[in-house]
């Protein structure tokens, strides 16, 4: 399959798909990335399956505009409820969340118990369960919606006590079941790991959503991709509203200065 010599396309619903660009900008320095993060519509966990395929499309259509070769779905409530309908209308490969870290939880559980928190609609669209059944129908999956999760990484609510108090609030039930593996089922859980570890413990494997796709991506691409040969592939940034907080947090999951950031009106995005 030929991928273009167009930048990747990357698109969440906030800050979180950052944690999937990081992964790529690590791996494959020489990559000119796009991100599009739907800041004013922030969460999709809490929206109707139709509303959030609605929005998906929009970006979809409108990151393909900008001349990417390829469109990574870092949004784990898209991907479980827009994925099909993204891939049968985009002229890009399109990876999805679930696929890859569904494969990672049946390589890494031991003893078949596998843990899973998400958005409400996540967790609602059983995804994540199909997908590991098809791999290995012996493990059990149980999952745990975690709606506060997306609006405390959003606001860079990321440690403290009240922080720690809600994950114990989310995950005790899990652990209460013996899970070996959890599958962080949204890519802004990623930023939370130091507290979602230091409840869970360190008898838990936690799978990142955000490195299992990175993963996958990688294997996907030709070996070449991204190698940069010294230099730093751009990296821009369009959000549906910048606000206040957008490259703070975004600089602290980057590692790096957020680059170029456009806001974008939710008019100008391309409607299907």
């Amino acid at each position: 399959m030929n991928f273009g010599n167009g930048p990747i396309g990357v698109f969440d619903s906030g800050v979180g798909g950052l944690t999937v660009v990081a992964e790529l900008r690590r791996r494959m320095p020489g990559q000119d990335i796009l991100y599009f993060g739907d800041t004013a519509r922030v969460p999709y966990g809490n929206k109707s399956p139709e509303t959030v395929r609605r929005y998906s499309m929009e970006i979809g259509r409108f990151l393909v505009a900008q001349g990417i070769s390829y469109l990574v779905v870092a949004c784990n409530t898209s991907s479980a409820v827009a994925l099909e309908a993204l891939e049968e209308v985009m002229p890009v490969p399109v990876l999805g969340m679930i696929g890859p870290g569904a494969r990672a939880a049946a390589e890494a559980t031991s003893n078949g118990k596998v843990g899973m928190v998400g958005t409400r609609a996540t967790v609602a669209s059983g995804a994540y369960a199909k997908a590991i059944e098809r791999v290995r129908p012996d493990v059990r999956v149980f999952s745990q919606p975690c709606p506060l999760f997306v609006p405390l990484v959003e606001e860079g609510w990321t440690d403290g006590p009240v922080v720690v108090q809600v994950a114990h609030r989310y995950l005790d039930a899990l652990l209460r079941e013996g899970v070996d593996t959890l599958i962080l089922g949204c890519t802004h859980y990623p930023v939370l790991i130091p507290v979602i570890r230091q409840v869970a413990g360190p008898g838990v494997t936690l799978l990142s959503s955000a490195t299992t796709a990175a993963d996958a991506l990688q294997g996907l691409l030709p070996e070449s991709a991204g190698s940069g040969e010294g230099s730093i592939g751009k990296l821009k940034c369009y959000v549906t509203d910048a606000g206040t907080h957008f490259a703070e947090i975004a600089e602290r999951i980057l590692g790096e200065p957020v680059g170029e950031l456009v806001a974008i009106e939710e008019e100008r995005l391309v409607v299907p």
